[in-house]
């Protein structure tokens, strides 16, 4: 089973439930979640007036912002990216480059996921990566010569 975090609506959900009267293990039920997810949702973002969702989305967004994760690749780190993938280094070398002066250690895969923002986002940075994905080719039929 796959772990994704709890949307603001589901938030909406257990505090309506809540109101109405049901225990965490029913909650769990028909949010179709694990009832310790519920049981850690409500110790987690519960203030002095008890459980509410607006105040649990806003708790929850503040920690994933200041996460050891989120807080890795800082603006400053994200133009040394750019930089160095403008000069035809790999997402491996950028990595090295970055772990040697910088002090920062990232895995590829998260310079490789900054390029393709920028992709989506209009960018040309992509088109300074080594190696352009090949297209897919049928390998039914006939084969191209």
């Amino acid at each position: 089973m796959n772990y994704n975090q709890l949307t603001e609506h589901e938030r909406y959900q257990i505090y309506s439930l809540l109101k109405a009267g049901l225990n965490q293990k029913e909650i769990a039920k028909n949010l179709e979640r694990n009832p310790s997810t519920i049981s850690r949702e409500l110790m987690r973002n519960k203030g002095l007036r008890g459980y509410r969702p607006k105040q649990a989305q806003q708790l929850s967004d503040d920690r994933r912002s200041s996460a050891y994760k989120a807080r890795k690749v800082s603006d400053e780190i994200h133009v040394k990216i750019v930089k160095l993938i403008r000069q035809e280094l790999s997402p491996q070398q950028v990595v090295g480059y970055l772990k040697k002066h910088e002090n920062t250690s990232l895995h590829h895969e998260t310079v490789y996921q900054r390029v393709y923002e920028d992709k989506q986002e209009g960018g040309d940075l992509y088109t300074h990566l080594r190696i352009v994905p090949k297209p897919y080719r049928k390998r039914y039929g006939h084969y191209d010569k």
